[in-house]
């Protein structure tokens, strides 16, 4: 009698256990050595589904065939973990097609009672299969729940493989986070494409992915660098089988951020890498017909010089109807970005005065976040209450499961931004004079870092200027960030009077100090001169 061998693995997760394919081999090879076996190929899938198994179908057929009347295979649940097959085998048995099984770790009795025992062997085995996906379902919901993304993390994060099962979470992985912030800060910036900060990342920095078993240890990808950018779990938020959850997971950028940087990216598409790179592409547009602003390098042959120069131009790309047709030489465009930053240059004494000032006004900000705080968790308060109420409307089936999913996904969209929204007003008041220090930092030492700097440094400063730069008839218009206007007000006539005292030869320190005093409160008595910046 031959008899056919029958090894499987199954590629599903609880399954990991059972003998590698190999190893099956092995054992029915020396448990049997007198059997007249053929070796049917290894297979590597699921018991759980029939029809979803090709070697095996085929094998049932060969014994229809008659090609052999029996079958070895390590135990009964490699034959079959489904109805389906389990009664094929047995029917099969039953009528005389399958004279015989071999099991190294059961033995079969071909008997009405053998049958019987193999129909409940069987039938255990699709129980068993069965109810670990029930629970491993039901583990995965309680785990989102819990704010913990099933499966591998994302780069910057580790999972903790070695905590137990149950209690595992994800965490900062030390070595690569910082780095990823950076690359989203190159990003928001506005003075990096993507591949740049690719290259930046990979080629300055040494950054390398994670080594797991079968992959990692290598440079970040291009696809694997915009899944980063385009991947909502950065934010703490996550996202499974189409639901949005809250993570327990520190963020490593916020909603807002995260909303830019789609921004930046454009919906239509991904950016692609330049041949050439300008500092101020990507965020002029034409002040005509609303056109980007493009630039390109042109050569030109100095007869006087008998060299060859070379001059970039900035103009509208005149994809749209567009009566603009000049261009802009990129000198002219520093030379009024930089008269812009002068417009906003302040003494370093100012910087330092300035900033001791607003600190001592911190105490109204904090009482101006402790409103907002207020209204702000109302309004979280009130969006959960919807949300529970859409809950038991679907219990109590007074809405379907598509209108359900719909207004779910709505209100727990709205909730992460009150959330997000929640946590900003929690430390504003220390945002806000960092940012204000930041700002009289910026406009205390810009215009001097602009001149000396290079194409990166130029972007970064032009960009932290304000938003909606347009050119029209060669003149550059921008929106100063709220924060600096006061400060573009007031800046010449501070500058002038600082100047007067400076180089006062008659005067003494001590009355130079009360003068620059005096100046200083002149300042801050003007309307616009304590308006605080959003944070």
């Amino acid at each position: 009698m031959k008899y056919f061998l029958y090894a499987r693995k199954s590629t599903e997760d609880e399954e990991k256990q059972v003998l590698s394919l190999e190893s099956q081999l092995d054992q029915a090879r020396a448990t049997f050595p007198n059997l007249d076996i053929i070796e049917l190929p290894p297979e590597s899938a699921s018991a759980f589904k029939p029809y979803n198994r090709p070697v095996f179908d085929d094998m049932l057929k060969r014994i229809e065939a008659d090609e052999a009347q029996g079958i070895v295979a390590w135990h009964p649940d490699r034959l079959s973990r489904n109805e389906v097959d389990a009664a094929a085998i047995t029917y099969m048995v039953r009528t005389g097609k399958i004279l015989d099984l071999k099991f190294c770790s059961y033995p079969f009795d071909n008997s009405p009672e053998g049958i019987m025992m193999l129909q409940t062997i069987m039938s255990h085995s699709q129980y068993f299969s069965a109810k670990l996906s029930k629970d491993v379902k039901r583990g995965f919901e309680k785990k989102l729940q819990m704010g913990w993304k099933p499966g591998m993390t994302r780069v910057g994060y580790l999972n903790t493989p070695e905590l137990d099962k149950g209690t595992k979470i994800i965490i900062k992985d030390p070595e690569r986070f910082a780095n990823v912030r950076k690359m989203w800060e190159m990003l928001l910036s506005g003075a990096y494409t993507v591949p740049e900060i690719l290259e930046i990342a990979n080629n300055d920095w040494g950054f390398r992915t994670k080594k797991r078993r079968k992959v990692g240890g290598g440079p970040l990808s291009r696809s694997c660098i915009y899944d980063v950018f385009t991947d909502i779990f950065y934010t703490g938020w996550f996202r499974h089988n189409g639901e949005l959850y809250k993570g327990k997971y520190p963020p490593m950028i916020t909603v807002d951020e995260f909303d830019r940087a789609q921004m930046i990216l454009g919906r239509k598409g991904k950016p692609r890498p330049q041949k050439h790179r300008f500092a101020f592409t990507g965020f002029i547009r034409c002040g005509d017909c609303g056109g980007a602003i493009t630039a390109e390098s042109k050569l030109k042959f100095i007869k006087s010089s008998k060299q060859t120069k070379k001059y970039t131009y900035y103009r509208c790309t005149w994809k749209r109807p567009c009566g603009q047709r000049k261009v802009m030489r990129e000198e002219e465009l520093e030379r009024q970005i930089a008269q812009i930053l002068n417009s906003i240059t302040i003494l370093p004494e100012f910087k330092t005065w300035a900033i001791k000032v607003l600190n001592q006004s911190n105490d109204s900000e904090i009482e101006d976040r402790t409103k907002l705080h207020i209204t702000q968790s109302r309004g979280t308060l009130e969006t959960q209450k919807e949300l529970d109420n859409l809950t038991m409307m679907r219990y109590r089936d007074l809405i379907d499961d598509e209108e359900y999913s719909s207004e779910r996904s709505k209100l727990k969209a709205k909730l992460a931004k009150l959330q997000e929204n929640l946590r900003s007003t929690e430390d504003r008041a220390s945002k806000w004079l960092e940012l204000t220090e930041q700002t009289f930092e910026f406009a205390t030492y810009a215009k001097e870092n602009f001149e000396k700097g290079d194409l990166g440094t130029k972007k970064e400063i032009f960009v932290a200027l304000g938003n909606n730069p347009t050119i029209q008839n060669g003149k550059l218009e921008i929106q100063l960030n709220n924060w600096f206007v006061p400060i573009a007000k007031a800046a010449g006539e501070l500058n002038a009077d600082y100047e007067k005292i400076r180089t006062n030869k008659y005067a003494s320190p001590k009355q130079k100090e009360g003068d620059l005093a005096s100046i200083n409160a002149k300042w801050l008595r003007r309307p616009d001169s304590n308006r605080q910046p959003s944070p």
